[in-house]
């Protein structure tokens, strides 16, 4: 069993930045791919960020692309989601997500919740205007 616990959520303001981790527990994260999701209130969980287990491949939301990237470090066995230029529409609970086949490549099924077995308990984000 994997326990994730994310970190680094806050209130920014508009354009602002906030670095998220992810840290595991319980087992090394090193042969997992790994995903970032966020729900804001009234709204469906939805699709972030993803990772491969070598940190080699990423996948991005149409709607963070080219403001948030996905990294990792397992050495240190955390995952990170650095978000700049936040707006206002990225207020939302955000959560780290892991998929425990190991070394598995990225695929279609990365971008669903399906696609993942363990989760953290979320980090709130609030941008204001």
């Amino acid at each position: 069993q994997v326990q994730l616990v994310e970190s680094g959520g806050g209130l920014v303001q508009a354009g602002g930045s906030l670095r998220l981790s992810c840290a595991a527990s319980g087992r090394t994260l090193s042969t997992y791919a790994m995903g970032w999701f966020r729900q804001a209130p009234g709204k469906e969980r939805e699709f972030v960020a993803a990772i491969n287990w070598s940190g080699g491949r990423t996948y991005y939301a149409d709607s963070v692309k080219g403001r948030f990237t996905i990294s990792r470090d397992n050495a240190k066995n955390t995952v990170y989601l650095q978000t700049n230029s936040l707006k206002p529409e990225d207020t939302a609970v955000y959560y780290c997500a892991a998929d425990r086949t190991a070394y598995t490549s990225l695929s279609g099924r990365h971008y669903q919740r399906q696609g993942y077995d363990y989760w953290g308990q979320g980090t709130q984000v609030t941008v204001s205007s």
